[in-house]
């Protein structure tokens, strides 16, 4: 446990952040999880208008920097790739 005042503060500044950082990650995960199950049901429509949501999530968490820039990209087009082969 710190003793010091400021420290004392970082501790608290850290559970907040993290808290808002764990609630970014959680709204992306599930925009996916709700895309997939779009694709798994065989539900075109739905899956296009569930992949701008999943990549707008994708996008904030990314700006965040809650993931990398790069992780961001290979989900986006693992979701897009999945999303043209249902198509096909």
């Amino acid at each position: 446990m710190p003793n010091i005042k400021s420290a004392k503060k970082r501790v608290k500044i850290i559970e907040k952040k993290t808290l808002e950082n764990n609630m970014i990650k959680t709204a992306y995960k599930t925009a996916v999880k709700k895309f997939e199950e779009a694709v798994a049901s065989g539900n075109v429509e739905e899956a296009k208008a569930l992949l701008s949501e999943a990549t707008k999530k994708i996008d904030q968490a990314c700006t965040k920097g809650v993931i990398v820039k790069n992780t961001a990209s290979r989900k986006k087009s693992s979701l897009s790739k999945k999303l043209n082969a249902m198509a096909k």
